[in-house]
């Protein structure tokens, strides 16, 4: 184990370049691709770059919101005091690993913006307190806990078929509820089954290092005050006011609760507003709220440049009829009990050159749903294989991986050998699981 795990770790370290280096290459090797594979002129290659380039606008603000939203929340005094409790119980370097592990599959299950910041924030914590612990290998553990995210509530594809007006609810035959998705027992079962083996496999990691490498100190975290200092200015005082600030988050429930009472789904836009006023209530002052939130957007800036670049090779991908390709070929050569397993496959490959879930539903989600009806069997189970398709190769592709790195003060070649380890183990036992359903 210990020689894979060196040899691993040292390759990402020679060879994997900063995530926006790897988004210019991919964005010229599907530029060439479309050319010779599809025979697209240089002209037309270029026109569907800049036509992607701007279409996921709306999302990315949706995604951006999600994230700086799950930081100020993870930020905020309350769950800064859940971190503290759970960091106590690591005496270990290995019951750190689990510890962290195991918290972020959680909490990426209920929301990837609160995971993805959560996560990354225990690991800090823990490589502060336990001694003989190493860091990248926490980061590593915090990230690829990530896995979890689109088999849980925040899902984008799962939310988006349950979301009434959605551009594949005619094709599917209806609106395709979460009791069927999210909350139906092959999900669960993978989430259950795919977090243990992950906690597994970062145990037997860190059991294999010998010369751990510490927290650098520039990672350390400055402290902050919750309220500014009163200088005796009523606009001072009301920026500090925690009745203004609670009775503003109060509100923000009141209307998300009405809104569930009268039918609505939990879609992305419902998350989105949850986790901006009950941050708004743990931080307590407005003041307070908008600085964690201005924390939050710095750590977002390599996700805001690198929204645009994925959504141009998105564009040059869908145009060409190269991402068409890529889906339908897995779908026709599979039957009624291996769809989900090929969708699976199909989504992770995908995902390497889109690696949005909202974005990569758009494009494969027309294609998997025809698929299924045309083989008579239910959409559920296609829809939650793409899924866990979709996050399982977010383990190798760092682009999600910045808000945890910023955090971190990582680089992506610091943590991408242990995640392409962890990549291997948890496709395994995805692939059995979607294998064995499909069977039954």
């Amino acid at each position: 184990m210990n020689i894979v795990n060196r040899g691993f770790v040292r390759l990402f370290e020679r060879y994997m370049p900063d995530p926006l280096i790897l988004a210019a290459v991919l964005t010229f090797a599907v530029f060439i691709a479309g050319m010779i594979l599809k025979g697209v002129s240089p002209v037309g290659m270029t026109e569907a770059w800049y036509g992607g380039f701007f279409k996921l606008h709306a999302f990315a603000m949706q995604m951006i919101l999600v994230l700086v939203g799950g930081y100020a929340l993870a930020r905020s005094p309350a769950f800064g005091w859940l971190v503290d409790q759970v960091a106590k119980l690591a005496t270990t370097p290995g019951r750190a690993i689990i510890l962290v592990t195991g918290f972020t599959l959680v909490a990426c299950w209920i929301n990837w913006g609160v995971g993805l910041v959560a996560g990354a924030v225990l690991a800090r914590e823990l490589a502060r307190n336990v001694r003989g612990v190493d860091y990248r290998l926490l980061i590593a553990a915090a990230y690829s806990s990530f896995i979890a995210w689109h088999g849980g509530l925040s899902g984008s594809a799962t939310l988006l078929m349950a979301t009434e007006g959605n551009f594949l609810q005619e094709a599917a035959g209806g609106l395709i509820p979460v009791s069927e998705t999210i909350f139906s027992s092959l999900n669960l079962s993978l989430s259950i089954l795919v977090g243990l083996t992950l906690i597994l496999t970062f145990y037997l990691l860190s059991r294999s290092i010998t010369e751990p490498v510490g927290i650098p100190q520039s990672a350390l975290p400055e402290k902050t005050d919750s309220v500014e200092e009163d200088d005796g200015l009523p606009a001072t005082r009301m920026e500090n006011s925690r009745l203004l600030g609670i009775l503003t988050g109060l509100l923000g429930l009141a209307a998300i609760t009405v809104y569930f009472l009268q039918a609505g789904g939990l879609d992305l836009n419902a998350v989105i507003f949850i986790l901006i006023f009950v941050g708004m209530i743990l931080h307590g002052s407005l003041a307070a709220y908008l600085r964690a939130l201005k924390e939050g957007v710095s750590g977002a800036t390599g996700v805001v440049i690198q929204f645009p670049f994925y959504a141009g090779i998105m564009g040059m991908m869908a145009s060409s009829g190269m991402s068409v390709d890529l889906v339908r070929y897995f779908s026709e050569i599979a039957t009624a009990a291996t769809l989900p397993f090929l969708t699976f496959l199909s989504a992770g490959l995908l995902n390497i050159l889109v690696p949005s879930g909202g974005g990569q539903w758009a494009i494969q989600g027309p294609i998997a749903i025809d698929a299924a009806r045309a083989l008579g069997a239910n959409p559920a189970p296609t829809i939650v294989a793409f899924a866990w398709g979709d996050a399982w190769t977010n383990l190798i592709q760092p682009f999600w991986a910045l808000p945890a790195l910023a955090i971190a003060g990582l680089r992506a070649k610091d943590i991408m050998g242990f995640c392409a380890l962890a990549l291997f183990t948890t496709g395994a036992m995805i692939g059995v699981i979607l294998l064995v359903a499909g069977a039954m």
